[in-house]
């Protein structure tokens, strides 16, 4: 077994959640497991789908295939499927919540940037920029002139 595959206890939990082989019609699929250590490759690794290694298929199959069963629901009844065997025998903490936001991207108004489309008057905006210009930028400019004025 391989850095990134499933080992025979884990595919044994999930192969039966799978949907059957070739069921949507078309050409026969790949190979399940082969298939899912492909997704798990990828997953873990953070490369992109194109530089999959072919001992996986074709990345476009295992693409395919990751997406087809994102949408359909089988990595939801994958993940409902192990969370019930967890709390079964009481691996789950329900007192213990956490929440990631690393991957949450941010709007652009998030960052000052302002709304996509929401029209700014441009008669203000020459005349803040005169201000922007006239006036100290930063605490220390203020702190300058007046220790400044404060020696004379």
């Amino acid at each position: 077994m391989a850095r990134h595959e499933l080992n025979d206890e884990a595919w044994k939990r999930i192969v039966g959640l799978l949907p059957a082989a070739g069921a949507a019609g078309g050409r026969p699929w790949n190979d399940h497991r082969r298939t899912i250590n492909g997704i798990v490759w990828v997953l873990r690794t953070g490369a992109p789908w194109r530089d999959l290694p072919a001992s996986f298929g074709s990345w476009n199959s295992v693409y395919g295939r990751f997406n087809r069963w994102s949408r359909d629901g089988t990595f939801d009844a994958i993940v409902e499927a192990l969370q019930s065997e967890l709390d079964a025998v009481g691996k789950i903490d329900r007192d213990l919540w956490c929440l990631d936001g690393s991957s949450v991207r941010a709007t652009r108004a998030a960052a000052g940037g302002g709304k996509k489309g929401v029209p700014t008057s441009l008669r203000t905006m020459p005349s803040a920029a005169r201000v922007a210009a006239w006036e100290p930028s930063s605490i220390w400019s203020a702190t300058a002139e007046e220790s400044l004025s404060q020696s004379n």
